[in-house]
């Protein structure tokens, strides 16, 4: 499993316009889109190596899933460390997939890289962050593709190097925040269509955080939240600009990639209070017949993407229920929520 660190930043051009022509669409401060098709990202967050403090307890490395595609993931592997328990079982795998809008982040982005590790080291977990392809130069389902591809890699892989010895592929989660969310959602979809494609290995629930879901007509907690950025760092603005960007050409918030689909798998989704898109996730837990395998949790006080943004103390307090509801949600031992 040798390290690779990969990387990939683009700034803004201030000169562009008179190359590429006018811009067509843009989220301010992250990303800009002009008339030729041609993309611009801000360097709003730091990409970092796989390096973490020893005395975290978590291994990290990057490897390689396709080159054709440049997919790749980072891996977190908690280790055996003076303060952490023996391990004396095998680990389930969380297959986590970065928010952004489908457009921008990365498995690399600071605030991903120390979150996750924090997430493999208190909830005894094998973590694989994957880095799949961005939206408007690959609108979706590219990155639905790529989850599904990244699972095939690890049913080809499992029985080699180090990792997936210490792992329990009967024990699978797919989780994500965000855009990630939803992607993790509609992996889990596909995936459940396909399952004799992935035996032996077995998907066990999803862990949807602050899940990226849209709609033409507009919710209470969008109107509400609309374009505060005190509140919530998504605006409303931005929903509509991610959808635009990441959606198939003509395709509307009503397409079938905006929805929530019904799942035959245990779930936990984490609502922020002040987030944009509360109304949309309470939904999704509250009807369609899949109450009884949903576990909703609502965190107060907080907007969108909190657990990876949030400065203030009561980011890091409600950071650490959710930390400790995911722990709950993955290790309890009955099927049943």
């Amino acid at each position: 499993m040798g390290a690779t660190t990969v990387t990939h930043v683009t700034t803004i051009n201030p000169t562009n316009t008179n190359i590429h022509g006018p811009v067509t669409d843009e989220v301010e401060g992250l990303i800009r889109v002009y008339k030729d098709g041609h993309v611009e990202r801000y360097q709003l967050v730091p990409c970092v190596g796989p390096s973490l403090p020893v005395e975290l307890g978590v291994a990290c490395s990057d490897v390689h899933i396709d080159k054709l595609t440049d997919l790749w993931a980072r891996l977190y592997v908690p280790i055996e460390t003076k303060s952490s328990p023996v391990l004396n079982s095998k680990l389930p795998l969380l297959v986590y997939f970065h928010g952004g809008g489908f457009c921008v982040g990365s498995a690399s982005w600071s605030c991903y890289h120390e979150f996750l590790a924090r997430l493999s080291a208190s909830s005894r977990c094998i973590i694989m962050s994957v880095n799949y392809r961005l939206a408007p130069e690959n609108p979706l389902p590219a990155a639905y593709e790529d989850g599904v591809n990244a699972i095939l890699w690890i049913k080809k892989t499992r029985n080699g190097n180090l990792w997936p010895k210490l792992c329990d592929f009967g024990k699978i989660f797919l989780a994500g925040d965000s855009a990630g969310g939803n992607i993790a959602h509609h992996v889990a979809a596909r995936l459940q269509a396909a399952d004799a494609l992935i035996q032996p290995l077995k998907i066990e629930g999803t862990i949807l955080i602050q899940p990226f879901f849209g709609g033409e007509a507009r919710t209470e907690s969008e109107r509400r939240v609309e374009n505060n950025t005190k509140s919530s760092v998504l605006t409303l603005a931005a929903s509509d600009a991610w959808w635009r960007l990441a959606l198939p050409r003509g395709a509307n918030r009503e397409h079938p990639y905006c929805k929530p689909v019904k799942s035959k798998r245990r779930a936990l989704v984490c609502v922020a209070e002040m987030d944009v898109l509360m109304d949309r996730e309470m939904e999704m837990c509250g009807g369609g017949g899949n109450e009884e395998m949903i576990k909703r949790v609502v965190y107060k006080g907080v907007g969108h993407a909190f657990q990876i943004l949030g400065k203030s103390q009561l980011a890091h307090t409600m950071t650490l229920e959710m930390l400790c509801h995911i722990y709950d949600f993955i290790h309890q031992s009955h099927p049943s929520i």
